[in-house]
Order: C-alpha cells, then sequence, then structure tokens
C-alpha cells in the first residue's frame, strides 16, 4: 500500500517570497497544476477559500514553470 510521504507544505507567499516573485505570478502560474503536480489546498476553520500550498514536489513544478515564463514573455494582447 502507498503512503503518502508529504510531511511539510508551503504557502503562495512562501514560495513566493523565496523565488523573488509575486504571489500573482505564482498564483497564475499554478492555475492549471493538480494534487499530482505538488499542490493542494489547505481549509482552516474558518475559511471557505481555502490556502493554495505547495509541497516540495510542487514548488519544483513551479520552478519549471517559471522558468518558461521568463523564457518566453506573454504576449501582449
Amino acid at each position: 500500500m502507498q503512503r503518502n510521504k508529504v510531511h511539510h507544505v508551503y504557502t503562495v507567499e512562501r514560495v513566493a517570497r523565496d523565488l523573488g516573485v509575486g504571489e500573482a505570478l505564482i498564483q497564475d502560474l499554478s492555475l492549471g497544476l493538480e494534487p499530482e503536480d505538488g499542490v493542494i489546498w489547505v481549509y482552516g476553520a474558518n475559511d471557505d477559500d481555502g490556502i493554495l500550498a505547495f509541497t516540495d514536489e510542487g514548488i519544483e513544478e513551479v520552478k519549471f514553470l517559471l522558468d518558461e515564463y521568463h523564457r518566453v514573455p506573454p504576449s501582449k494582447a
């Protein structure tokens, strides 16, 4: 039986700070990510919206997406 080995996660705020970018960019880059990519939603007792969080694998995925973002700037429509 496979067990989940995740024992900590990082908030968008922490990931943005550690990577030196804005929280909005991290939010935008993570829109298409799924739990298999290392993102989860954390809910508190009085928090219906939840907080996006990343496992170590999720941070690696965000770094990859950030590299792609910087390599190919978004088009200006």
